[in-house]
C-alpha cells in the first residue's frame, strides 16, 4: 500500500485493490512474494494518480491513491474503513482487473465496505466480457449490483475523472458500460501504467508489467481479449514506452513483462524496439523483457534479431496444440505446425528462453492422444517450458457465448474458471479423465529425463542454464506441490485463518495452524529434493566436456523430407492433411498422384501413427486428491 499524505482537512481516499482468488479449501491465495504485479492495477493506478495530480476534485478535496495487490498483501478492511472515515468519509474502493475466477473474492472484499456505507466499484475482464458477449447480465453480477456494488465495463483511460467525481458526489451509477463505445486511443496517454517500487519488491525477480498495445487481429474462439479489447490493435508510442521504462528505471526496476497478447502484431513493434535498443546500447540502461507472440513471428523480418538486441530474455508463444483439427476448432488457423520447429530454433539461435502454452480438452483430445502429443513435443520441439491449461469457456469468449446460447451446462462457481479446473462437459472424456489428463500432463513433460534434455539443449544453444534452472524448478513443482498453476504460484504461502470464502466456517485455530505448519514442512521437503535434483543435472552438464556439441532431433534444422517421418507431421490424418496443404502453399508438396504423402507411417488403427519415440505405459488418470499433494 502506498503512504497516504495526511492533512487536517478532508481528503478523498481512492483505494485500488487487485483481488486474488480462493484455493480449494476456500482460503485466499496469497504469498510473501507473488509472480509479478498486475498490469490492470498498474494502468488504473497511473490513471488515478494522474487525476489526483490534476486535482479533478478541486483544491478543497485532494486525492490520495492507495493500491493493494492481494496476491502479496492482506486487505485489512477495518483499517481501510477507518482511513476513509478519518479523512472526512470521502472515498471509493475500486476493485480492478477482476478476472472471472477472482469475481467471488472481489464480491467478498466489497461486503464489509458496503456495510460501512463506503462506495465500491468492480471492473475487469469478467464484467466487461459478460456485457460484451451476453444478452443479459449473469446472476453473479446481478447479485453484486443488488449488494450496492457499482459495475464498470470497458477501459478507464477516458472515464477515470467521471468515476472519481461521481464517487465524491455520492452519485456513483450502478453500471458504467463503455463496451459499446469506440475504444480509447493509447498513443499518448499522459498517465501510463506505473506502480511504486514497494509493489515490485513484493514480487519475484524485480519485474513489473505494462501493455505496449491492446487488441488482437485473430479470431480464436477461446479468447476474451478480442471481445473486450477489440480486434483492432491500439498502441502506445515509442515516447510513451520510453517514459514508462525511465520512470521504472529511476526507482530501480529494470525487468519488464510486456503484457500485449501478441506483441509481434503491434504495427509499431520495430519503432518501439529501436527506441529500447537506443536506451540499452547508447544510454546504458540495463533493461530486459519478456514478451508474448504468435507462432509465425519468426517470419517477420528482423523481429527475432531485434528482440535479442532489445533485451528480450524470455518469450511466451501461443502454441496451444499440435493437432490441426483442434487448432481449426479453436479458430487458430494462424498456427501452422510445419513452422513450429523452425520458429523455436530461430529463438534458440539467439539464446532466448521459450515458453509455450498448451490447451487440453479440445474436441479431439483423449487422455491417450494428449500423452502421445506431449511425447511428440518432447522429442521434436526444442521448448524450454511448456505450461498447460484446461480448455475453459471464459465469460467474454465466443466459446462461452455459444455454450450459453445452447444451454450447455457450465459450472456456476466462477472461482474455478482459472484454467485449472474442468467446468463443462467433453465429447470424449469424463470430467475425471479430463482433470486427470491435466495433472498427468505436468508429470509427463517435467520428468527428470526430459529436464536434462531441456537443459542440454539450452546449454548447446547458448542459454544460461543457471538462469534456466530456477524457471524449470518453478514450472515443474507448482502443480504437484502447491496444487496451483505456475502463474498463480509464489514464494511462501501466506494463510490467514479468518480470510475464508463467504459461507465457509472459520476453522479452530489449533487445527488450522497445525495443518498449516504441516503443509509448510511437507512442501519444503518436496521442494528441497526437487532443487537438489535439478542442481545435480546442471552440474553434470557443466562437467561434460562435450556438452556444447549436444544435438538431437529437436535441435536439427527442419528439412523438406521431414514430412515423411516426423511424429508432429504424422500424428493423425488431420496433421497429414494440414502438412500437405501447408507444403503445397509453400510450393514444396510431397503428395502422390492419389493424394497420399510419401512415407505415410503405419497407423495404430486409431488414427495415430507409430512413433519413433519410445513406447510409454498405458495412460491412467491419477487420483485427483494425490495430484494436489
Amino acid at each position: 500500500m502506498t503512504e497516504s499524505t495526511r492533512t487536517n482537512g478532508p481528503r478523498f481516499q481512492f483505494i485500488l485493490i487487485k483481488p486474488s482468488h480462493y484455493d480449494k479449501d476456500g482460503y485466499v491465495v496469497q504469498w510473501m512474494r507473488s509472480t509479478m504485479p498486475s498490469n490492470s492495477l498498474a494502468a488504473v493506478f497511473g490513471l488515478a494518480q494522474g487525476a489526483a495530480d490534476r486535482g479533478v476534485l478541486g483544491p478543497d478535496l485532494p486525492i490520495d491513491v492507495l493500491a493493494i495487490d492481494e496476491t502479496n498483501a492482506r486487505v485489512k478492511t477495518t483499517d481501510l474503513i477507518h482511513l476513509i472515515e478519518n479523512n472526512g468519509g470521502h472515498g471509493l474502493v475500486g476493485i480492478v482487473g477482476v478476472q472471472s475466477n477472482e469475481f467471488p473474492r472481489a464480491v467478498d472484499i466489497a461486503r464489509p465496505f458496503i456495510a460501512a456505507g463506503i462506495q465500491v466499484m468492480v471492473g475487469g475482464f469478467h464484467v466487461s466480457g459478460c456485457l460484451s458477449m451476453l444478452p443479459e447480465l449473469p446472476d453473479d453480477i446481478k447479485e453484486a449490483q443488488a449488494l450496492g456494488i457499482s459495475i464498470f465495463a470497458g477501459e478507464a483511460e477516458e472515464h477515470i475523472d467521471t468515476v472519481i467525481q461521481d464517487a465524491a458526489n455520492r452519485t456513483l451509477q450502478p453500471l458504467y458500460n463503455h463496451m459499446t463505445e469506440e475504444l480509447p486511443c493509447l498513443a499518448d496517454v499522459p498517465s501510463p501504467p506505473f506502480l511504486p517500487h514497494d509493489f515490485v519488491d513484493r514480487t519475484v525477480g524485480n519485474v513489473t508489467s505494462f501493455d505496449a498495445g491492446r487488441g488482437c487481429p485473430f479470431q480464436c474462439s477461446v479468447c476474451t481479449i478480442i471481445n473486450v479489447q477489440g480486434r483492432k490493435s491500439r498502441y502506445r508510442t515509442p515516447d510513451s514506452i520510453e517514459k514508462i521504462l525511465r520512470m521504472n528505471y529511476e526507482q530501480g526496476v529494470n525487468r519488464f513483462f510486456i503484457t500485449d497478447d501478441n506483441f509481434a502484431r503491434n504495427k509499431d513493434w520495430e519503432a518501439i524496439y529501436d527506441r529500447i535498443i537506443k536506451l540499452r546500447e547508447e544510454d546504458g540502461l540495463d533493461i530486459r523483457f519478456m514478451i508474448q507472440v504468435d507462432t509465425l513471428c519468426h517470419k517477420i523480418p528482423n523481429f527475432i534479431e531485434k528482440s535479442k538486441r532489445a533485451g528480450v530474455t524470455r518469450v511466451f508463444i501461443g502454441l496451444e496444440n499440435i493437432n490441426p483439427a483442434n487448432l481449426i476448432a479453436a479458430k487458430k488457423r494462424q498456427n501452422k505446425i510445419t513452422e513450429y520447429r523452425k520458429m523455436l530454433l530461430d529463438w534458440k539461435r539467439v539464446g532466448i528462453m521459450t515458453f509455450a502454452g498448451y490447451i487440453l480438452g479440445f474436441p479431439n483430445d483423449t487422455p491417450e492422444s494428449i500423452e502421445q502429443d506431449l511425447e511428440i513435443i518432447k522429442q521434436e520441439l526444442p521448448l524450454d517450458m511448456l505450461e498447460f491449461f484446461i480448455l475453459t469457456p471464459l465469460p467474454g469468449s465466443e466459446d462461452h457465448q455459444v455454450l450459453a446460447k445452447k444451454g450447455v451446462w457450465m459450472d456456476p462457481d466462477m472461482n474455478k474458471y482459472e484454467l485449472e479446473h474442468v467446468v463443462t462437459g467433453h465429447p470424449k472424456m469424463s470430467k475425471e479423465e479430463w482433470q486427470g489428463a491435466y495433472h498427468s500432463a505436468w508429470q509427463i513433460f517435467y520428468t527428470r529425463e526430459h529436464l536434462e534434455t531441456v537443459l542440454r539443449r539450452a546449454h548447446a544453444s547458448g542459454v544460461n542454464i543457471r538462469s534456466l534452472m530456477p524457471v524449470l524448478f518453478w514450472f515443474k513443482n507448482a502443480v504437484p506441490v502447491e496444487g496451483l498453476h505456475p502463474l498463480q504460484w509464489g514464494i511462501f504461502r501466506i494463510k490467514h485463518r479468518t480470510d475464508r470464502r463467504s459461507g465457509l466456517p472459520i476453522e479452530n485455530p489449533v487445527l488450522f495452524y497445525a495443518k498449516y505448519a504441516g503443509e509448510v514442512a511437507r512442501k519444503a521437503t518436496l521442494l528441497g529434493k526437487s532443487w537438489w535434483e535439478l542442481k545435480s543435472i546442471v552440474k553434470k552438464i557443466e562437467a561434460d566436456p562435450h556438452a556444447m556439441d549436444y544435438k538431437d532431433e529437436a535441435l536439427t534444422a527442419v528439412a523438406e523430407e521431414d514430412s515423411e517421418h516426423m511424429g508432429l507431421y504424422n500424428q493423425n490424418e488431420a496433421a497429414r492433411v494440414a502438412v500437405e496443404r501447408e507444403l503445397r502453399v509453400a510450393g514444396k508438396s510431397n503428395s502422390k498422384p492419389n493424394g497420399a504423402t510419401n512415407g505415410d507411417p503405419t497407423s495404430t488403427g486409431k488414427g495415430q501413427p507409430v512413433l519413433t519415440a519410445k513406447p510409454k505405459k498405458p495412460f491412467s488418470a491419477p487420483d485427483p486428491a494425490l495430484s494436489l499433494i
